[in-house]
């Protein structure tokens, strides 16, 4: 006995059910995903690639170091996604950061979060 029409509708209903790639191809919905920062991942400021590198550099080898580095890249012009913000208290948001990274450092916490601070550095240098 073959399936009848019905069948394969309500099949075909499942497998898009089970695959939402399938549906979506068709259904012409567009989604966006935008990243919403905190502020002390927003204070990170914009700065030249080579500034970034060497950030990353301090970072890497004192945690901390590169952070505390950035902070005063805020008070001469570098840009931040945090426009309503004053400069100092950008300033003082990256002074916290590299405090923590310090403080931490201990536990290896301060470290690892240094090294991606650096990272993040170099990524919006690059773009």
């Amino acid at each position: 006995m073959e399936p009848s029409h019905k069948d394969a509708e309500t099949a075909a209903a499942a497998a898009a059910a089970a695959d939402p790639r399938a549906a979506s191809s068709s259904s012409g919905v567009v989604v966006q995903v935008r990243e919403k920062k905190g502020p002390l991942r927003a204070a990170i400021p914009y700065m030249p690639f080579p500034v970034a590198v060497i950030c990353l550099f301090l970072n890497t080898f004192v945690p901390g170091l590169g952070t505390f580095v950035s902070a005063f890249a805020v008070l001469c012009g570098a840009r931040t996604d945090l426009p309503d913000r004053h400069v100092c208290c950008v300033f003082w948001l990256n002074i916290a950061a590299a405090l923590i990274q310090t403080l931490t450092a201990i536990v290896m916490v301060g470290w690892i979060m240094s090294i991606f601070w650096g990272m993040d550095m170099v990524i919006l240098a690059s773009e």
